[in-house]
């Protein structure tokens, strides 16, 4: 199968992405403020959302798209503007609409499926940190001159899927399982929502002055 890589290159990317995927970054502040807001059920179809998106990311990488889009400053400044202010949407929401307004976990009920799946989904495509990411990160386990170079990006771009979602998913169950007792701390729960806020912040202004070069 020539969309294989090597075994050798198989077990650094795995290496390389289970480190990449435990490092905190948008897409898991959301899914843990989604679990302690409305429970495991809407925050890991958060998670599916940003695997989707991770999708778009690796079809865009294989196929030379993203190459195109830091290259053009305009189509950059667009995507860019974007994720910061969906970031920073997100981040008034927090505020506005916090765990502590919604005590008892409603496993869903505050959102729907579809709402926390594109949720997930846009906060991970309109991050252009991700897509200078996997610009760099993917093409480091193939050759330039490799014939079967699509295949193995897309092969790799689906076993970051799959090993990164176990890991989010533990995520997940860890801030649910925290969940009950957080609940019963308002205080803190209302300082929580303020840090995700500040979280979402920081993230929608470094993604802003992040530079195609």
């Amino acid at each position: 199968m020539d969309f294989l890589p090597s075994l050798p290159t198989l077990f650094g990317f795995a290496a390389a992405t289970l480190l990449l995927a435990a490092t905190p970054g948008p897409d898991m502040t959301l899914s843990i403020s989604r679990a302690l807001s409305q429970g495991k059920k809407a925050a890991l179809f958060v998670v599916l959302g940003t695997s989707f998106g991770i999708v778009v990311h690796t079809l865009l990488v294989a196929f030379g798209i993203s190459a195109l889009i830091t290259a053009s400053p305009t189509a950059f400044l667009v995507l860019k503007t974007g994720g910061a202010a969906y970031l920073l949407w997100l981040a008034v929401q927090a505020i506005r609409h916090g765990s502590t307004l919604t005590v008892r976990k409603v496993d869903g009920a505050g959102g729907t499926a579809l709402s926390n799946i594109s949720s997930g989904f846009w906060v991970n495509l309109l991050n252009p940190k991700v897509i200078i990411f996997f610009m760099t990160f993917l093409p480091q386990f193939v050759s330039a001159n490799d014939a079967s170079v699509t295949g193995k990006l897309l092969f790799l771009g689906a076993l970051f899927i799959v090993i990164g979602m176990p890991v989010n998913m533990l995520v997940v169950f860890t801030a649910d399982w925290l969940s009950s007792w957080l609940q019963r701390n308002k205080g803190f729960m209302r300082a929580l929502d303020y840090s995700f806020a500040g979280v979402f912040s920081v993230f929608a202004a470094k993604i802003f002055m992040t530079t195609a070069r």
